[in-house]
């Protein structure tokens, strides 16, 4: 086109430029285009408070809010909490098994009364950190150590946590002189130095100023839900479907009050025109008053009072409405993927074959193993770090001579377990990769959720137990013989003399 004409080709070079751009970027009639320019903190500041006390309502009074929580809860943290292993080192590389069985025994004495008040034990303290982290969008907890006025540890290692929620750590509180930002004082670099929390809880105070003290950054752990560069503070991790649960909720109660509506079973009478034999007026009497029209039902009833032209028809509501379910599950699957939870698990419906049923909890186990280790990171790894100090700087478990530098906090943290849907297909694949060498016992073990060392000391007695019995199992391989099953135990040196003159005898 620029060689048969310059002017044209130009034109046209310039209109396919002003054309390349991204169509999404533009506004149109068909689709609405949203403009958000606000910093991070900005936006925590008007939204977060709102959205967590919508959150903390449906909490309160929405089963599948509850649910929802629960499913996260329990996939993250577990039954019994992170487990922790201590894995020191001595000067020749291998695990000080001495210094790590001693902090194991004061750490299970320890998790019997973590906290201040001694109403949780270390498992419930984690569950109610994640609840409030998934539910508020952040949590907190002051870290206690060695002596404070007016506090009793509880426990032979003095270190404590003191649960705290976000209200009391102000959104509002903001001093641009002295760097404190939505509660959270930090330095030039954004990094907190404190933390400005209520003596109090803001519910409870009844002068318009709250009592506000500031605790070092170094003595606090702040759990949030992060998803911008350089948040503070934390928003619910819910933000983004709680406008669907509520239409959910509103739908389902639709529903209900029509099904009711349904059951209630509403008749009516029909009246023809006159004309052609139609209606002609109520029922008379024989002094030609007009009878009662009511019509009772029961089982049997036969209605003998109609007049000429009536008949009697029902109300069909058309109710319990068949599509109910189908739109119900597609928009629990839009929940669950908004906050990287299981289908399943939040709605109960456990249809499929074992390979899709495998499939989903493969690709949704990757969700909570990263949620996992954001807790771990934000609040089980500090924690274990304070106490291993505490429990050092107190002689409760002094850290030993040979032991190597900086591994006295190497730890290996034990997230809860995939689950096994197919317990014997899951136990002949592990039982597979470990003859082959892939992977060590110990990690099956951990894959099934429980702890190597108590395995095998449970292993150890239980046999102890089995040889002064003289009992034999298939489970002790070092007596089976060629067919895999357990051998006779061997027998005295008195029992085999007991049973020659036996037979000697039987003989004479």
């Amino acid at each position: 086109m620029a060689w048969l004409d310059p002017q044209r080709g130009l034109a046209r070079l310039r209109n396919r430029t002003l054309l390349s751009h991204y169509e999404a970027a533009h506004p149109s009639t068909q689709r609405k285009f949203r403009k958000d320019g606000g910093s991070p903190n900005h936006l925590v500041e008007q939204g977060a408070v709102p959205l967590r006390n919508q959150m903390r309502y449906l909490d309160r009074n929405h089963d599948l809010v509850v649910g929802a929580l629960d499913v996260l809860v329990h996939n993250t943290v577990g039954a019994n909490g992170i487990g922790v292993e201590f894995q020191p080192r001595r000067l020749n590389g291998e695990i000080h098994a001495e210094y790590a069985a001693a902090l194991s025994a004061a750490w299970r004495d320890w998790q019997r009364r973590p906290e201040v008040r001694w109403q949780h034990s270390y498992a419930r303290c984690q569950r109610l950190l994640a609840r409030t982290l998934y539910r508020d969008g952040e949590a907190f907890a002051q870290r206690l150590l060695g002596k404070v006025p007016g506090l009793d540890h509880g426990t032979a290692v003095p270190y404590s946590l003191e649960l705290i929620e976000p209200d009391f750590v102000p959104m509002d509180f903001n001093e641009s002189a002295r760097g404190i930002r939505q509660g959270i004082q930090h330095n030039t670099w954004m990094r907190p130095t404190g933390y400005w929390v209520s003596k109090t809880h803001p519910g409870e105070v009844t002068t318009l100023k709250p009592d506000l003290k500031v605790v070092e950054a170094q003595r606090m752990l702040h759990l949030a839900h992060l998803s911008r560069i350089g948040q503070l503070r934390g928003v619910t991790r819910f933000a983004s479907v709680i406008g669907r649960i509520e239409d959910i909720k509103d739908y389902e109660e639709s529903e209900r009050i029509a099904a009711k509506v349904a059951a209630m079973l509403t008749g009516y009478v029909k009246r023809l025109a006159p004309d052609g034999g139609g209606y002609e007026g109520p029922l008379k009497d024989d002094n030609g008053n007009d009878l009662p029209r009511q019509v009772g039902l029961s089982p049997g009833t036969i209605i003998d009072t109609l007049a000429v032209g009536e008949e009697i028809g029902l109300i069909d509501s058309k109710r319990p409405n068949p599509n109910l379910i189908t739109f119900r599950n597609g928009q629990l699957r839009a929940f669950a993927a908004g906050i990287s939870a299981s289908y399943s698990s939040i709605s109960r419906n456990y249809d499929g074959t074992y390979s899709s049923q495998r499939q989903e909890l493969v690709e949704q186990w990757v969700h909570y193993a990263c949620l996992t280790d954001d807790f771990v990171s934000m609040a089980v790894q500090p924690m274990v770090e304070d106490f291993i100090r505490a429990a050092d700087l107190s002689n409760v478990v002094p850290m030993p001579a040979d032991l190597k530098s900086g591994t006295h906090d190497d730890v290996l943290y034990v997230a809860p377990s995939m689950p096994w849907i197919d317990m014997a297909k899951e136990a002949t694949a592990w039982l597979t990769l470990s003859q082959a060498g892939f992977i060590s016992e110990v990690e099956v073990i951990r894959k099934a959720g429980r702890n190597p060392d108590t395995v095998l000391e449970q292993i150890a007695s239980w046999r102890k137990k089995v040889e002064e019995k003289e009992l034999r199992f298939s489970s002790d391989v070092r007596h089976q013989n060629a067919s895999g099953l357990p051998s006779q135990p061997k027998q005295s040196d008195d029992q085999t003399d007991n049973e020659e003159e036996g037979a000697d005898a039987a003989e004479a």
